[in-house]
Parts: C-alpha cells; sequence; structure tokens
C-alpha cells in the first residue's frame, strides 16, 4: 500500500514501476527505443519537439501495431512564451468518399458498425487519408531546432539493425494473427515461419528504413505527392479511397487548445474534434462542487460520483461533438461553470443503465510526454487506429496504412456518416495542467472512449490527492459510458457497495493503456512516470555540460 500522507488512509494499490527526475529534460514515451531516442536528442542538443519527432517516428517502427506514418493523431505544444498549439494530425475521409461506400450488415447493437466483407475494418477500403508524417514534420520545421535528418536517424538505425519484439508487441500480433497472415507482405515480418514473432526475436524492417532515408531526404513529401503516396494509392486499387490528390493535399491544422479551470489549476487540452478538452474541463468543472479530498480516494461514494459525472460528460459528447467543420460544437457553454451546475442535477443518486448508441473508436495507439530545459513541452497522441491498422503492408516500403473508415458510421444520414474530408471525434487526451501560468504537468495514454476520463482522474489525482506523477498514472481507474461501469482490479473490493447503488459493475484488467506524464518543480526539475498498462519507459536527463572556462588539468 501506498500512503499519502501521516493522517490519510493508504492507497489501494502499489506502484509497479519507477520514475526518473533531472533538470535537463524527460522523455516518457509507451517503449524504451522510444525514449531512448528522444533522449538521444536532447542530448545531441535538439529541444522537446525535436526530441518528441524522433521517438514518434521510432515507435513507428518499435510499436507498429499502435503507430505509423500513414496514421493520424493529436499533437499539443506548450512554447517558452506561454503559447498553447494543438497540431490536428488526424486523418480523414478521401474525396471520393462516399455515405454508402459499405454495406452494413444490421442496423443494431451490436453488429451496427459492422460491413459486409469487414472492409471498412481490413483491407484497402479502410483506408483514410493520413495525417502524422506532414503534422510531425510540420511542426518540428516551425519549433525544432535541429536538422530533421538527424531527427528521423534513430528511427533509421532502428528499423534498419532490428530491435527485440517485447512480450507486448508478441501479444498483439497473436491478437490478430489471421489477418496479418492473410497479406504475404505483413506477415513474412510478424509471422516468420508462419509462426508468431515471440519475445527476444530481432525484428529487421529493411523496406521501412529506405522509406525512412527517403523521408529523411524529401521530408513529408515522400508520403504526400511522391515515391510512398504512389505506393500506397497502387496498393489501395480500386478498392481504396485514397487519393494522390488526397495525399498532396492534405493540412495538418493548427487549432487553439481549450482552456478551463480546476481548483486554481488551468486545464489545456486539444479542441474539437477531440473531446478532451472541452469535456474535461466540463468533468472537472462538475467535481469542483465536491470535496473529493474529504471524501477519500478509496471510497465507493467517490467512485459513484465520478461514474456519474463521467456519464453526464458521455451524455453531452454524443450530443455535441465531432469535426467543427461539419458541426456547430457550443465549446464555450459546455465549459462554463454555470452549465457544470446545471449538469449537476442530471446526476444520479441511483446509478442504472443508459442506452448507448452505436459507435466505434479504436484503442490501439501510443502516448508521448517529452519536456526540455527550455521550457517547451510536448504531449501527443497518435495512432494507425486499430491494432496494425488496417492489416497489410504496402510493398517494398514497410508501411501499415490505418483503418481510421472504421470510425465512421457505415449508414447513410447519420451524424458520423462519411463525408469527403471529414474527421470523426475523437478522444485523444493530450493535456496540460498550469498553475498561475507555471508548468505542473503533462500526460496523456492510449484507449480511445477511455482516454479523456482516464485522464481527467490521473489530474483529480494529483491535484485532490497530491499524489506523485508515478502513483497518479498507475492509480486505478474507473469508466462508464452509461450502459455499465468497469473497475479495474484495485478498485473491485467496491463492486458490491457500487451495485447497491444500481450501477452493473464490470471488472475489467485494465481501463485504456499506458499512460504517461511529467510533473514539473519550480526549481527547474522535471519528474516523469510511466505506469504498468504498457511498455511506457522514462528518460531524464541530469547533469549537464561544464561551464565555460572549466578543463582538465594534470
Amino acid at each position: 500500500m501506498i500512503m499519502t500522507g501521516p493522517d490519510t488512509p493508504p492507497l489501494p494499490f502499489i506502484c509497479r514501476k519507477s520514475p526518473a527526475s533531472g533538470a535537463g529534460g524527460v522523455v516518457v514515451t509507451n517503449h524504451p527505443l522510444g525514449s531512448a531516442a528522444g533522449h538521444e536528442i536532447l542530448a545531441a542538443g535538439g529541444n522537446a519537439v525535436d526530441a518528441a519527432v524522433a521517438a514518434l517516428l521510432t515507435l513507428t517502427v518499435v510499436e507498429p501495431m499502435m503507430v505509423g506514418i500513414a496514421g493520424g493523431g493529436v499533437s499539443h505544444l506548450r512554447l517558452p512564451d506561454g503559447r498553447h498549439i494543438v497540431y490536428d494530425c488526424l486523418s480523414h475521409a478521401g474525396a471520393s468518399a462516399t455515405p454508402d461506400m459499405f454495406r452494413p450488415v444490421s442496423d443494431n447493437l451490436p453488429d451496427y458498425m459492422e460491413t459486409e466483407g469487414r472492409k471498412n475494418l481490413v483491407g484497402p477500403g479502410a483506408v483514410a487519408v493520413p495525417g502524422n508524417l506532414i503534422g510531425w514534420c510540420t511542426m518540428q520545421k516551425a519549433h525544432g531546432v535541429l536538422p530533421f535528418a538527424d531527427v528521423i536517424d534513430p528511427a533509421i538505425r532502428a528499423a534498419t539493425k532490428g530491435f527485440r519484439v517485447t512480450s507486448y508487441l508478441s501479444g498483439t500480433i497473436q491478437r490478430h494473427a489471421d489477418d496479418l497472415a492473410a497479406d504475404p507482405v505483413i506477415s513474412a515480418l510478424f509471422l516468420p515461419d508462419g509462426q508468431v514473432a515471440q519475445p527476444g526475436h530481432v525484428l529487421v524492417q529493411s523496406d521501412y528504413a529506405d522509406s525512412l532515408r527517403l523521408i529523411a531526404k524529401d521530408g513529408a513529401s515522400a508520403l504526400h505527392g511522391g515515391a510512398l503516396g504512389q505506393a500506397l494509392v497502387d496498393r489501395l486499387g480500386a478498392e481504396g479511397s485514397v487519393s494522390m490528390d488526397d495525399l498532396r493535399s492534405y493540412t495538418a491544422r493548427e487549432r487553439e487548445a481549450i482552456f478551463g479551470t480546476y481548483r486554481g489549476f488551468q486545464i489545456a487540452g486539444p479542441p474539437p474534434p477531440a473531446s478532451s478538452g472541452v469535456h474535461v474541463t466540463q468533468m472537472l468543472n462538475m467535481l469542483e462542487g465536491y470535496d473529493l479530498a474529504a471524501m477519500g480516494f478509496d471510497n465507493p461514494e467517490r467512485l459513484h460520483l465520478l461514474a456519474e459525472v463521467i456519464r453526464v460528460g458521455f451524455e453531452d459528447r454524443r450530443a455535441a461533438s465531432g469535426d467543427p467543420d461539419f458541426v456547430d460544437i457550443p465549446v464555450g457553454k459546455l465549459i462554463s461553470k454555470p452549465y457544470a451546475q446545471e449538469c449537476r442535477k442530471r446526476m444520479r443518486d441511483i446509478g442504472g443503465a443508459t442506452p448507448v448508441p452505436p459507435g466505434y473508436e479504436s484503442q490501439n495507439t501510443t502516448h508521448i510526454t517529452v519536456a526540455d530545459k527550455g521550457g517547451i513541452v510536448v504531449s501527443a497522441t497518435h495512432t494507425i487506429n486499430g491494432l496494425f491498422g488496417a492489416r497489410f503492408m504496402v510493398p517494398g516500403t514497410g508501411i501499415i496504412p490505418n483503418n481510421y473508415m472504421y470510425n465512421f458510421d457505415p449508414h447513410p444520414g447519420k451524424a458520423l456518416s462519411i463525408v469527403p474530408g471529414k474527421r470523426v471525434p475523437t478522444s485523444m487526451a493530450p493535456m496540460i495542467v498550469l498553475k498561475d501560468g507555471a508548468l505542473r504537468f503533462a500526460l496523456g495514454l492510449p484507449g480511445a472512449l477511455r482516454i479523456f476520463p482516464s485522464a481527467m482522474q490521473a489530474i483529480v489525482n494529483m491535484i485532490d490527492f497530491d499524489m506523485t506523477p508515478q502513483q497518479a498514472v498507475e492509480a486505478p481507474r474507473l469508466w462508464t459510458e452509461g450502459a455499465h461501469v468497469e473497475l479495474e482490479p484495485d478498485y473491485a473490493h467496491h463492486k458490491a457497495a457500487l451495485e447497491a447503488k444500481g450501477h452493473e459493475v464490470q471488472l475489467v484488467p485494465h481501463i485504456g493503456g499506458g499512460m504517461n506524464a511529467i510533473a514539473f518543480q519550480p526549481d527547474g526539475q522535471m519528474t516523469g512516470a510511466a505506469c504498468w498498462r504498457a511498455d511506457g519507459t522514462v528518460s531524464a536527463l541530469g547533469g549537464g555540460l561544464a561551464d565555460a572556462g572549466v578543463s582538465f588539468h594534470i
């Protein structure tokens, strides 16, 4: 058990990992080599943007099931002058995509999102216009300080020399081995000799290394209009809805962050089509009316309160969310304190099932949190949507395309129906928290619909319960969308109490994925933390160069 103070009850969990601190910079990713790449770039004189892009590119090599250059995501930057910039790199439907391009198999749950032949899930028809690579190149060119060729070099080395498969990666290969086996190109890598690559297997990706070398030379245009883009379009063929014109015209959107307050802290997150900036703020506004610290962390009444707040947040997300180019979203109303008072009236004393409309969002993505000594912070969440995206590989390139089209409603005439250029809502929550304008912590995680409620709980953990970042990211989580309440194992002892309040409770191994965070101290020290739910690893820089004029003398 972890004690939070001499007069507070013990917390109902034990941290499984250790944090790391340093004043020179911190990199936290969900793979050791991703964190090492970012560390290398910081040590070479790069800033947090350089390190973040290096880490993300390396993760496309070592976390190929989660993220790739042909995917999408959201990066949230905090700059030394106090500006926040959100790079929307989300995938969108191609110009030739139509609302009736798929044939749904059912108008009812649980098969509402499914289509004939799984064409919106697996194969060329599932691929949407990617944004990751051009987004990373755009923000690195605008805010990095190193040559891009230096930033991409760790990824090239990892692909060329190979790396050892972890049990985490091997397990994901096993989960989708049948689909991977159907494509001879991707199966040659992940199913050597027809068998799932086991932990310790050295995975070399020569074709992808060549693609990365081309990107080092040509930048994002290698994919967005160049040889890699042509290879992708050729592989998609007639089944695909992504053209070279789509690739050439894609632009990473710069958006303004959403700001809210909670107990004197400033909470910053991405705006729509991301849900987190709006609905994390809304949920925290609701919780601000309660003394959570007095209730205690390990208290079923607090868990019931969290469940109701999250349920109401999801009600409003379903009612008003989406791509702001296509949907009018009342952001000002949703994040206002007076509206939170109205929302509290919708909370129930007794839990119960709420019908949940159909929808889908991939749980398979990655998150990084990076900070440098100069005051730049990057909190970024990126994906290829499902595990191994569309579950095939573009021949000769090593590129795994996304399967983002599965997120759209395959039925015409619906709020999330397919429209050219449209993005669907995302739960990605690259959050940054400040106090009196000074950085306090940044965090995020993978996990689809479970992302932003989990990020909100971690913020509460640090503000209301004064947890360390390690405790905050490893703490047990609760989740609901309205139909049932999920509890992680360290909350299992509250199952009966929540059921007595009318909740349908399900115990699950984990909620969401590997959260990571960085906390900031006034003296410049930074502490990074990664949780047990992934291969998360922290790399921190301490020490530094000698002062000018200091040299070795015998």
